[in-house]
């Protein structure tokens, strides 16, 4: 199947990618967009990472496609214990080199095969939902919310359709395209999935699930939800 093709290429590009990736969050070489939008991107950051911080301090946090640890560190603001995972083994390491915390517990998982078997007072993920396959979002989200405990909430991150804000040989023409090309600073090319939620759709996705989610955007860059759990997924598909 083409979609299971793309998704073992974009294991892949992750992989590849694992020591250029905070290049991007942080704008650096072919990211880096001039001062003024530069500038702008870290002022959308900044908003949500204070929605982030204005959650109530819990006990334990599940990480999920964990990442280089951007979101890590932040998320040891919060909470006690933190379960990462990933399914690339070079991002883990490269988290695991930042943080090296024994509050900080890291699993490799491919999360279209992860079966959740905790419960958690959060989950947080971070620019992961936009790299899954439409016939495989319910299955996902049902996964997270068997992952939150009955009152427990998800914090979920995201980018809005800006062509700023991929590298500069990046060409982003279609929001409608699940599929883009993805190239490595040595030139390498993979396809992955890319989906641009507005607001509207993604609160429905998620009350779908379970959850009661406020969703916003800044206005650029990002989009971004916390819900609290309200029942157990209606469906399972």
């Amino acid at each position: 199947m083409m979609t299971d093709k793309i998704l073992q290429q974009q294991i892949e590009y992750y992989s590849a990618r694992a020591n250029e990736y905070d290049e991007w969050f942080y704008r650096i070489g072919r990211y880096d967009r001039g001062e003024k939008n530069n500038q702008r991107w870290f002022n959308e950051v900044a908003i949500v990472k204070d929605a982030l911080h204005k959650i109530s301090a819990v006990d334990d946090i599940l990480e999920l496609a964990s990442g280089t640890g951007i979101w890590t560190q932040e998320l040891l603001g919060i909470g006690k214990k933190i379960t990462a995972i990933d399914a690339s083994e070079e991002v883990i390491a490269i988290n695991r080199s930042k943080l090296g915390l024994p509050s900080v517990k890291y699993y490799i998982f491919d999360l279209f095969t992860w079966q959740p078997d905790t419960e958690y007072d959060l989950v947080f993920f971070a620019f992961w939902l936009s790299h899954v396959p439409p016939n495989l979002l319910n299955s996902f989200l049902t996964k997270v919310n068997q992952s939150v405990r009955i009152g427990g909430q998800i914090f979920i991150i995201d980018s809005r359709f800006e062509p700023t804000s991929t590298a500069n040989n990046h060409i982003l023409e279609d929001d409608r395209n699940i599929y883009q090309t993805r190239n490595l600073n040595d030139g390498q090319e993979f396809q992955i999935v890319k989906i641009f939620y507005q607001p509207d759709e993604l609160q429905d996705k998620l009350k779908q699930v379970g959850f009661q989610a406020e969703v916003k955007i800044t206005d650029n860059y990002f989009i971004y939800a916390h819900g609290k759990k309200l029942s157990n997924a209606l469906y399972n598909s």
